[in-house]
């Protein structure tokens, strides 16, 4: 019994330091404001929205309790991509630049995302970017 327990120890031992692990970069969150700081999912001014990246591919996109929108699955790549976003009220491009870091684990980081657009302002808050329609 106890050679059976001596090797599923040390089995279990040589399974998990051979586990690859994987960071994924952190999430993008952004809320939309009018000048008054009023956000326009909640009042109900932005009703339709969409994210495409450079090659046409859709972006996933998930509305907040708060009424705030996560992008999913975006910054996981060395270089940058362009994105433009869409909506009842206003189109805009940004890019997000992202880059691998190797520490414990693999992943990505991303290192600066840039805003380009027609009367809007962007704020970085704490966790999220405030997109300013005015």
């Amino acid at each position: 019994m106890k050679k059976i327990f001596l090797f599923l120890v040390i089995a279990l031992l040589f399974t998990a330091c051979g586990e690859d692990c994987y960071n994924a970069p952190q999430p993008i969150v952004f809320e939309f404001v009018n000048s008054n700081d009023e956000n326009l999912i909640t009042n109900g001014s932005l009703a339709s929205y969409s994210i495409v990246e450079e090659n046409q591919t859709g972006v996933q996109l998930t509305k907040t309790s708060d009424d705030k929108i996560i992008l999913e699955n975006v910054g996981a790549y060395n270089g940058t991509k362009n994105y433009k976003f869409s909506s009842n009220i206003k189109v805009f491009d940004f890019s997000i630049q992202s880059s691998e870091f190797k520490g414990g684990c693999d992943g990505y980081q991303i290192n600066k995302i840039t805003f380009t657009g027609i009367k809007i302002d962007v704020t970085d808050e704490k966790g999220y970017y405030k997109i300013i329609f005015q």
